[in-house]
């Protein structure tokens, strides 16, 4: 998967303002950055590959599963495309101590390190970062802002209700949970 997959679904997104995020996304590490510190997609370029991952899945859910919603490619797009933004200039590098299994020597390595600057939650924040360039649909700012489930403290209930307000809630994060734990592995 390359970065010219990335750019030909974004270009399903045909909102006004789309472009002006699409610059934004070229200016910020979106296509070098990993995915998470230890888990899915901890290499350079996982947050977009995973974003890619998530798109796949989700389109697999809603073109094969009786009863699904009708949902627009523009909406499925954006939904998965742009889940994880608030990973954006996210992560850190830094060096620590490792024995090489191969030389018995310790020598220092780079590992991620999560260097937060904007703290505004995980989905709000995704939300947040979008629309400052473009607007949402309210189903799509609810699944985005949802996109972790129930994961998080105190969000059961109020996961339940988004679900059964809006299905792509429920959509979004399968697929995410999809790509994660069918399609990604840590590295290292």
């Amino acid at each position: 998967m390359n970065k010219s997959d990335f750019l030909n679904t974004f270009s399903l997104i045909q909102r006004p303002g789309a472009d002006k995020l699409l610059a934004w996304l070229e200016s910020t590490d979106f296509f070098t950055a990993p995915a998470s510190t230890r888990f899915h997609g901890n290499f350079d370029g996982g947050l977009y590959q995973h974003s890619m991952g998530v798109y796949r899945r989700l389109c697999e859910l809603l073109d094969n599963l009786p009863d699904a919603p009708q949902i627009s490619p523009e909406s499925r797009a954006i939904c998965a495309l742009l889940h994880d933004l608030c990973k954006v200039n996210f992560y850190g590098v830094e060096l620590r101590n490792r024995k090489n299994d191969e030389t018995g020597r310790w020598e220092k390595v780079p590992f991620y390190t999560v260097d937060e600057k904007f703290h505004f939650g995980h989905g709000e924040k995704s939300v947040f970062l979008i629309e400052r360039f473009m607007k949402l649909r309210t189903e799509e700012a609810v699944a985005i802002r949802y996109h972790m489930g129930a994961f998080r403290e105190g969000e059961g209930s109020d996961y339940a209700a988004a679900c059964e307000a809006y299905p792509l809630v429920l959509y979004l994060h399968t697929a995410d949970m999809m790509a994660i734990h069918f399609d990604e592995s840590a590295e290292g």
